[in-house]
C-alpha cells in the first residue's frame, strides 16, 4: 500500500478531490466543508486548512471518502497520490 503523505496541506486535499466532483461550499475558521455528488448522493467532509494536516486525521478523511466511493481506502490512496510519469 503506498505511503500516505505527511506534508499534504488543506487546501491540496482539496484540490485533489476534485476528481470526485468535491467542491467547497463554505469556509469557516480554519476548516473547509467540501460537498460532492460523485456518486447521486449528496456527501459532506471537512477539512482542516492547516499544513500538514495531521496523519490521523488525514487517514480518516480518506476512510470516509472511499466509503462514499465504495472503494478501498488503498485504491483511493493510489488514485489520488500516485508519482505522475513514476
Amino acid at each position: 500500500m503506498p505511503k500516505l503523505p505527511r506534508d499534504i496541506s488543506g487546501r491540496e486535499l482539496a484540490k485533489l478531490l476534485k476528481k470526485y466532483r468535491y467542491q467547497t461550499v463554505r469556509q469557516a475558521g480554519s476548516h473547509m466543508r467540501l460537498v460532492s455528488n460523485f456518486k447521486d448522493i449528496e456527501h459532506k467532509i471537512t477539512i482542516p486548512d492547516h499544513k500538514p494536516i495531521k496523519i490521523g486525521t488525514l487517514n480518516n478523511i480518506l476512510i470516509e471518502v472511499s466509503d462514499y466511493l465504495k472503494i478501498t481506502k488503498e485504491e483511493l490512496v493510489e488514485e489520488l497520490f500516485k508519482k505522475k510519469g513514476g
